[in-house]
């Protein structure tokens, strides 16, 4: 008689149990879909056409940040007495090449933010298909690589001309270049904007100086995607 109660006390508690469960399926069910199809990519990774944040950092030859949008990045380099460029996070379309041949970064500078640093167009494509497959939080150093030269040599008078004496330049020193997509700015006297560009002093002789102004990578977070499909 006893096991019997036992057995319908035992089945009564699965009862409820079961209706707990189904109940909180229910609910998570209910919450999901409420999310839409945008949580799919965290899990599934960037697909062609998927909007995604990025938090990026851009290194020199030696691997010191030059650009950087991470806040431990920066504080890092702050606290160390460098210098480093603070920049907003990036936002790509995935396996999408650049619109213009010079992609304006958002940066922190003068105590403004503004559309400032150039990246350019053959740097937003190897970002833009390098974080294919990439998820949420994943991380991923990507390689930019350019088939044109990415380097110029100054005389003494164009130095000269902006503001800058030989006799204080050092090799592996970082200036700081005006960057235009109007290759005949200069000529026309036009307002189309400059953004700035970071370049290196690689080679130093009496008639100039050599700027490079390539970046090996780029070091890039996903902090965000944005499903084409959503």
């Amino acid at each position: 008689m006893g096991t019997k109660k036992q057995a319908e006390k035992s089945k009564k508690n699965w009862t409820k149990i079961i209706a707990i469960i189904v109940g909180v399926l229910f609910v998570v069910l209910m919450v999901v879909s409420s999310l839409g199809s945008s949580w799919i990519s965290s899990i599934a990774g960037v697909k062609t056409g998927d909007v995604v944040t990025l938090d990026y950092t851009i290194r020199d030859a030696s691997g010191t940040p030059l650009v950087t949008s991470s806040q431990q990045v920066y504080q890092q380099m702050v606290s160390a007495g460098s210098s480093v460029i603070y920049s907003k996070q990036l936002t790509v379309t995935a396996n999408q090449t650049a619109p213009t041949t010079v992609v304006p970064v958002q940066v922190y500078a003068a105590g403004n933010w503004d559309n400032s640093f150039a990246l350019f167009a053959n740097e937003y494509d190897a970002i833009s298909s390098g974080i294919l497959g990439m998820k949420t939080s994943g991380q991923k150093t990507i390689p930019l690589i350019s088939n044109k030269p990415m380097s110029q040599f100054w005389t003494v008078d164009q130095l000269a001309a902006n503001n800058m004496s030989i006799s204080s330049i050092k090799v592996g020193q970082q200036i700081a270049l005006g960057i235009s997509d109007n290759p005949t700015a200069d000529l026309t006297n036009s307002t189309t904007p400059y953004y700035i560009r970071l370049g290196e002093i690689t080679n130093k002789t009496a008639e100039g100086v050599t700027i490079d102004f390539a970046y090996p990578s780029v070091d890039v977070t996903v902090v965000s995607i944005k499903s084409a499909t959503s």
